[in-house]
């Protein structure tokens, strides 16, 4: 059966091994999979489709060595679901189960706060929602309007001639991200559309080392409403990202069962 598709962007030349792992889980479950990439990257699981990340918008490689890849991947993603309606998925996402046919929306929240998170995004391609992230990227602000005086202060200190998405940036990493989804949910109404943390963050970003312990009981956060396992590789310890799972941990069983080599596509 042919299920909803799916995209991902990837800046840079090579995937590390769980991004192989997390975009063949989508493949297995059944939904195409497009990957829209800034350069030739030499390792994509097969089936995957690749097409040039410039079809949806110009990347500008500057502004991303300033801030970093995630930055652009949140603008991206919505003018990718406003140009195609695919699901978005970040490429540290693993399908578990396949993503809900029919269902307009699909984002919920994250880690021990609950602020929407933007790993995994559905969400019609007009309407006050997508319309209003696009307009936040398009035409930022000073600030962000849910900023306190601490950001304010802490922004302004910063050098003025920086651009002003970098400083954004480099005052609060998340704004681009779950802080900007999360207003503009709230603002819209479309928060009361939000899943459950276990459909698609199980795992709180805190805990995230429970992937690569062989001891730990990642399947025991899981719950019957399980759809997605966050992995947050950016947050994951630069051991891991450099070297092979632990036999017997979840990511080791999770390669071994989509027959992933993990040595072969290790960080540099």
């Amino acid at each position: 059966m042919n299920r909803r598709p799916v995209a991902s962007l990837w800046i840079g030349e090579s995937l590390h091994y769980i991004n192989q792992l997390c975009l063949k889980s989508h493949l297995v479950m059944g939904h195409p999979v497009t990957l829209y990439c800034t350069d030739k990257v030499r390792n994509v699981p097969e089936g995957v489709e690749v097409r040039p990340a410039t079809e949806i918008m110009q990347i500008d490689r500057a502004l991303v060595e300033a801030t970093s890849a995630s930055f652009l991947s949140n603008v991206f993603r919505y003018k990718m679901i406003a140009a195609t309606g695919a699901i978005w998925i970040d490429c540290d996402a693993f399908c578990h189960r396949p993503l809900p046919e029919g269902q307009e929306h699909i984002y919920a929240g994250h880690g021990m706060r609950g602020a929407l998170n933007c790993g995994v995004v559905a969400m019609p391609r007009t309407g006050r929602l997508i319309e209003s992230l696009l307009d936040y990227y398009d035409n930022l602000p000073d600030y962000p309007a849910w900023w306190g005086n601490k950001q304010r202060r802490k922004m302004d200190k910063l050098d003025p001639r920086l651009p002003k998405a970098v400083r954004i940036f480099q005052t609060e990493r998340t704004a681009f991200g779950p802080q900007a989804f999360t207003h503009f949910a709230q603002l819209t109404g479309d928060i009361d559309k939000a899943m459950t943390a276990d459909t698609l963050y199980p795992v709180p970003f805190q805990l995230n080392d429970v992937f690569y312990d062989p001891h730990s009981n990642v399947e025991g956060h899981f719950t019957d409403q399980t759809l997605s396992v966050h992995i947050y590789t950016n947050a994951a310890r630069p051991w891991w990202r450099k070297n092979p799972p632990l036999k017997g941990s979840y990511i080791a069983r999770m390669c071994e069962r989509l027959e992933i080599d993990p040595t072969a596509a290790l960080e540099e």
